[in-house]
């Protein structure tokens, strides 16, 4: 137990006899049941500590490790207002914040790489009375719209997680306290982090849902499993006695008293709490899925109701009516053979690449923006630039909404969109990671906040106005200078380098020109610090001019999707089309071999990027056949299609056709699975 504000010599030996008394409680002697630990062969110590005026200041935990995905080079920081025990009780939602711990050491950069507000609606502040030595306070609305900690607090934090990581050698569950006072930060507290730490890193289990009920709730992902079971929801851990093992635990929030109950649960779900809160933290011990914060849980949930709890799905969690259809497969890192074409990632949501760090990928073959666009900042590019502009007033509202607390919309804007970013990248820091520009179709920016009111319609947006078209435009060059403010923040102030920029559906060769010169203009110039630009192909321009668009970019990345469907002039999306739309026709494929034979004779790399390789291992040793130099697949199918390049390597080599030739000559179809 804890006990905080103490006066008085009389007050201070009753805490200390609580302290000593807390080793016989249910949850204490059930912890040492379960560990296998004698019951009468233990001891216990009384820290006593000066108070810390937190709660003038500020409170909070950090990990010296990403307590949800067990990726060992970061430092996670909650915080909030007040005394530190909101946040370890979890009876607040923390902010939370990512440091990057291999970049640290370099004082000019600012390697923070999350910074997420959280809403903080109430704090722990000393009592009046003796017998109440702490008191729940209501925080001004001003300070639960803001940041707890400044980027220099964030940054001190980290290095001493780091320093105090590398005294004991282990990952670290620190709790720090800062003074309202004299704005000092201290450490009160540091232990061993006991989850990934004891968690094996050389196997990986993965969870997909194929079919799923409604969308009931969200929240904090905790874990990356998926549970199904029946709703049994408990006011208190007096009522251990009504549940039924094996069933969805929903509270409020728990306290360590709750232990015995959440050992018998198959999942966890709370009104109440953050990352590091009890729930989170004993249910990451126990190897349980959670989702923590959801704010109403115990409103919406009936009891006996059969749901699905899915934290597989990225940072935030989901609770979904009835059972859903659930495939769970086991990855065996140690199997995955070596290759010497690159196996790469694609990767979109910032969270999931945290979650796949452990896989020998040779970097990310494409990083999607507009995901982190779409699903973190949610507000239309020029909506930020002009928000004056927005016609809808309740779009206008949202925009103030999202906004609230950051310094001004472009800054919120620029900050999420690096950050988010930022995540991936260090997932694989120091290999090579692919970021395409944004992406979206006019269709699907109009339907970002505010968005309607600077997109046209189309008729087909699929081949409108899309990718590089839109950059040098005067309708929307200031949307595509926030995204090159945030990859310039990346690189620069963060210093992850090894993000190569990527240009989607650039046409010509004189629209790649535009574009590079808007990108020098913001402090993008290609080979400045290291930078390298890549250009996708996926149109038959590309191909035909590939050795002109060779002399303007670093390298290809062959979009399979749209080359098929420009090739063979099939919409993707068309179900009734669907038996046309095959990567391996013969067209597409002299075409995906005539650029790579053109970019190595110019010097430069190319990869692929689609679902192609993943789907028909015959077309991943067609690519390996071609010289492609990577490939860049969906996680989930790293394993298998890492597997059928290490097969193709193993065949005959055949002789090199000139790409001339190629495009004249009537070769022999590949075998495809669905007919020639």
């Amino acid at each position: 137990e804890t006990y905080l504000n103490i006066r008085g010599e009389e007050a201070l030996l009753g805490a200390c006899q609580h302290c000593f008394a807390s080793l016989f409680t249910d949850r204490a002697i059930s912890y040492r049941e379960g560990q296998g630990i004698e019951q009468t062969k233990v001891a216990l110590s009384v820290g006593v500590q000066p108070m810390v005026r937190s709660d003038l200041g500020a409170a909070g935990v950090m990990f010296s490790i990403d307590t949800e995905t067990g990726f060992p080079d970061v430092v996670v920081i909650n915080a909030s207002w007040g005394l530190g025990e909101t946040v370890v009780q979890g009876s607040v939602d923390p902010d939370e914040y990512r440091v990057f711990k291999p970049l640290l050491a370099d004082e000019a950069l600012k390697p923070v790489i999350e910074l997420k507000m959280g809403r903080k609606e109430h704090k722990l502040v000393y009592g009046r009375r003796a017998d109440a030595p702490t008191r729940l306070k209501r925080v001004r609305s001003r300070d639960r719209f803001a940041f707890v900690l400044a980027d220099d607090d964030i940054l001190t934090l980290a290095r001493w997680a780091q320093r105090i990581e590398a005294h004991y050698g282990k990952p670290m569950d620190i709790e720090w306290a800062k003074d309202g006072r004299t704005g000092e930060l201290n450490i009160v507290q540091a232990r061993p982090e006991t989850v990934q730490a004891r968690r094996q890193a050389a196997q990986l289990k993965t969870y997909a849902i194929k079919h799923k009920g409604e969308q009931l709730l969200a929240g904090a992902a905790i874990g990356a499993a998926v549970a199904t079971g029946k709703v049994c929801q408990l006011k208190s851990a007096d009522d251990l006695e009504q549940f039924e093992p094996g069933s969805i635990l929903v509270t409020t929030m728990t306290d360590p008293d709750w232990v015995p109950v959440m050992r018998r649960a198959a999942a966890i779900v709370t009104d109440h709490g953050g990352r590091t809160s009890h729930a989170a933290i004993v249910s990451r011990e126990l190897g349980l899925p959670a989702v923590v914060g959801t704010g109403n849980a115990t409103r919406v949930l009936r009891e006996r109701q059969i749901v699905t709890v899915s934290c597989a799905e990225g940072e935030t969690g989901f609770v979904y009516a009835g059972a859903a259809d659930v495939v769970v497969e086991d990855l065996d890192l140690g199997s995955i053979p070596d290759t010497r074409t690159e196996v790469m990632l694609n990767i979109a949501n910032p969270a999931a690449a945290l979650r796949w760090w452990p896989l020998p990928a040779d970097g990310i073959g494409l990083a999607r923006m507009e995901f982190i666009i779409g699903q973190e900042i949610k507000i239309h590019p020029m909506a930020v630039v002009h928000p004056s502009k927005v016609a809808k007033r309740r779009d206008r509202a949202e925009i103030d909404r999202l906004t609230r607390g950051w310094e001004s919309p472009r800054e919120y804007f620029v900050t999420k969109l690096a950050t988010g970013i930022a995540r991936i990248a260090a997932s694989q820091y120091p290999r090579p990671v692919v970021l395409r520009t944004s992406d979206f179709k006019t269709n699907e920016y109009a339907s970002l906040v505010g968005g309607a009111s600077f997109e046209p319609d189309e008729e087909n947006p699929m081949l409108g106005w899309r990718g590089a078209s839109r950059y040098y435009s005067d309708d929307y060059r200031e949307g595509f200078v926030l995204e090159c403010q945030a990859i310039r923040k990346v690189r620069d102030e963060m210093g992850l380098t090894n993000v190569i920029v990527m240009i989607p559906f650039c046409r010509t060769p004189s629209e790649a020109d535009w574009v590079l010169a808007v990108m020098a203009n913001q402090g993008l110039a290609r080979g400045d610090n290291g930078l390298k630009v890549y250009v996708m192909c996926e149109i038959p321009a590309n191909v035909i001019l590939a050795e002109q668009f060779a002399a303007r970019f670093d390298g290809f990345s062959i979009g399979s999707n749209d080359l098929t469907q420009l090739v063979l002039g099939v919409d993707r999306d068309s179900a009734r089309l669907a038996e046309l739309f095959d990567e391996e026709n013969e067209a597409v494929t002299r075409m995906i071999r005539a650029v790579i034979e053109t970019a190595h004779d110019n010097g430069r790399k190319v990869g692929l990027c689609g679902q192609a390789p993943s789907d028909r291992p015959g077309f991943a040793e067609f690519l390996v056949a071609s010289g492609i130099d990577s490939i860049s697949v969906a996680p989930d199918s790293f394993l298998r299609v890492k597997r059928s390049v290490a097969a193709a390597e193993q065949l005959p080599r055949p002789a090199r056709i000139s790409s001339t030739d190629e495009l004249r000559m009537t070769a022999e179809p590949l075998a495809r699975g669905r007919g020639s």
